[in-house]
């Protein structure tokens, strides 16, 4: 998958699904569907590490994580999140950065947060020949200078600045912009006037896609997700009553049964014993 494919879709009207991956027996079921974009996201401080938040993950742990996914994927584009102050510091930086996740983890891409404020880090990295996927909405990496992951554009104010970033990542370069959680109405808005791809994440039913959280989809925490999020799957509980059942089977001696076991050549057991009794 190319980025010009996924540009065709928005031009042919043909809503697409996008999803998360974070490691590599996930990344070769999703290769076997035709989905176009995998985003390696920044989400796996918080599903993979066990931080709180976004603002924890490195580079380096980025990096683990993109190259195992990469190994899985062969047909859609893959994405890489660049972490919290893996661009923010500097141009240089940035380039820097986004360079590491094409060397060294052979992805396609790089998706980075931010409107206007980062429009030089965004075209430098383009530039230098990396696409760049946009993000703006809200913006998981600014959650503590938002005080918390809240609903943006809002209010006038809020939903015009969201408006006229749109307008200057598409200006930038970018190949596609992530809206989240942004009234649907909004998304909508900037949906039908940028001539780029919209991925939606808590943005409504208009974006030209859709992007989850694999974790939320299969239900691997469970059932009780985001408001935007929709569990296809309980797999929490499928994991924990299989984990439940082998620990009964081991303790009631029902596992290993036959099928499980290696058996020895009687005449090798044999001398074998007999070697054994002279120690």
């Amino acid at each position: 998958m190319k980025i010009s494919d996924i540009q065709k879709l928005k031009k042919s009207s043909s809503k697409f699904a996008t999803i998360t991956a974070y490691d590599f027996p996930t990344a070769k079921i999703i290769n076997e569907l035709d989905i176009p974009l995998v985003l390696v996201g920044d989400s796996a401080s918080m599903v993979v590490y066990g931080y709180k938040d976004t603002t924890h993950i490195e580079m380096n742990e980025m990096l683990l994580i993109a190259k195992a996914v990469k190994r899985g994927i062969k047909k859609a584009l893959v994405v890489g999140d660049m972490p919290f102050m893996s661009y923010q510091p500097s141009v240089e930086i940035a380039v820097k950065n986004a360079g590491r996740f094409i060397k060294e983890a052979s992805l396609d891409a790089v998706k980075l947060e931010g409107g206007v404020e980062y429009v030089e880090q965004i075209k430098e990295i383009i530039k230098a020949g990396i696409p760049v996927m946009g993000h703006i909405g809200l913006k998981p990496q600014s959650v503590l200078a938002d005080s918390g992951y809240k609903i943006h554009g809002k209010t006038f104010e809020d939903a015009i600045k969201i408006f006229e970033d749109a307008i200057t990542l598409e200006k930038a370069g970018v190949f596609a912009i992530v809206l989240e959680g942004v009234p649907e109405e909004l998304a909508r808005l900037i949906t039908n006037t940028i001539k780029i791809p919209t991925v939606g994440i808590g943005a409504g039913g208009f974006c030209d896609g859709q992007i989850q959280v694999l974790h939320d989809l299969i239900g691997l925490y469970g059932i009780d997700v985001p408001k935007h999020a929709k569990s296809y799957l309980n797999l929490k509980n499928v994991i924990r009553e299989s984990l439940n059942q082998y620990k009964k089977d081991v303790k009631n001696g029902d596992f290993p049964s036959n099928k499980h076991i290696y058996k020895m050549d009687k005449s090798v057991l044999k001398k074998l014993k007999g070697a054994i009794e002279n120690y």
